[in-house]
Order: C-alpha cells, then structure tokens, then sequence
C-alpha cells in the first residue's frame, strides 16, 4: 500500500520537525505543547506501522505484533491530544505575555 508508506514517512517527518522544533524553543509551556505535537506524531507512525504490517504479512505473529503497534500508536495520539488540548491555552497565555514585556 504506497499510501500507507507516503503517511508514515510524512508523520516521520512531522515527528523530527517536532523534535526539533521542541529543542529550539525556551519557552516551558511552548516546550509541552510541541510535544504534544510530535507525541501525536508519533503515535500516527506506530500505528500507521502497524496498520501497513497487516497489509504486508499474513501471519498470526503479525497480527499480533501489529495489533500492539496500533494499540501503543492510538493511546500515545490519544495521549497527544488530551496535552495539545491543556497546553494549548497555556502556550497562547505565555506568548502572549513575552509579547506584552
């Protein structure tokens, strides 16, 4: 499935550019909230992994394998999401007041 290995090499890429992007920032709130963004990353690419193992392979090793890939790849995206969401409001709060200073 070419679409499968186009999506895991983007949320690879969105994974990097987070990690980097969390390493150049000083900003503590900032810092959480980027990554959040790569931990949703992230996790899209395990189970993005997981998801294209089930398409390659027909075994019951696999399917357990890549059942523990998506299930690890959902819980980090869920995990993700509940901090983008709590940091979000923190992070336009401190922007907003180094900006004020």
């Amino acid at each position: 499935m070419p679409i499968l290995v186009m999506l895991i090499i983007i949320s690879l890429a969105f994974y990097i550019f987070y990690k980097t992007k969390y390493f150049r920032t000083k900003l503590p709130a900032e810092k959480k909230w980027i990554s959040a963004k790569g931990s949703i990353a992230l996790g899209s690419f395990i189970a993005l992994f997981g998801i294209n193992q089930l398409f390659l392979f027909q075994t019951t090793v696999t399917y357990i394998v890549a059942a523990v890939f998506i299930f690890l790849g959902a819980v980090n995206i869920w995990g993700g999401m509940k901090a983008y969401k709590y940091y979000l409001p923190l992070a336009a709060q401190e922007l907003q007041e180094t900006k004020n200073i």
